[in-house]
């Protein structure tokens, strides 16, 4: 019966360090079941076994679990379980500006769409575009003008409205 508790208890610790390392991101309930199974066989085995018993376990616990381990990562499975998608595009393409970008000049007036943080996103001639503020923060809704265009960014700054 002792023999059984302890071989259940790697079976579990070997599937439980599966489910951490492949599925589960992180240290999750998995790794810390895994552990726990994996200390209390052998815990069990130092005290119901005596010592050879004891050592005998740990030397074949940590056999099955980098041999699960191997196994797992040797099999078909992990192939059906990576992703295999190529990103072929950038986020700046070399060469030309966006299509969108192409349509706003230098010199342009629009209105911010969002709270410019440095970063954020205004519309020039119908055409809601990412900027960026040469003067630091702009509030959404202000009018806003393009001081200049370099590699697809789009500079802009607060348009001063003179009042007569």
């Amino acid at each position: 019966m002792d023999i059984l508790i302890i071989t259940v208890l790697i079976i579990a610790a070997a599937l439980l360090l599966l489910v951490e390392l492949f599925l589960v991101p992180g240290i999750s309930l998995a790794g810390l079941g895994a552990l726990a199974c994996i200390v209390y066989a052998n815990y069990y085995a130092f005290v119901h076994l005596g010592t050879a018993g004891g050592f005998i376990t740990l030397l074949i616990s940590a056999i099955v679990c980098i041999g699960a381990l191997v196994w797992f990562m040797r099999s078909k499975t992990l192939d059906r379980l990576a992703l295999k998608k190529e990103v072929d595009w950038k986020v700046n393409p070399t060469g030309n500006e966006r299509m969108s970008e192409r349509r706003v000049r230098v010199g342009d007036t629009g209105i911010s769409v969002t709270r410019l943080a440095q970063i954020g996103s205004a519309e020039f001639n119908g055409n809601v575009v990412e900027v960026r503020s040469i003067d630091g923060f702009v509030d959404e809704k202000t009018p806003v003008v393009v001081r200049r265009i370099n590699d697809g960014i789009i500079m802009v700054e607060k348009l001063e409205i003179v009042k007569e």
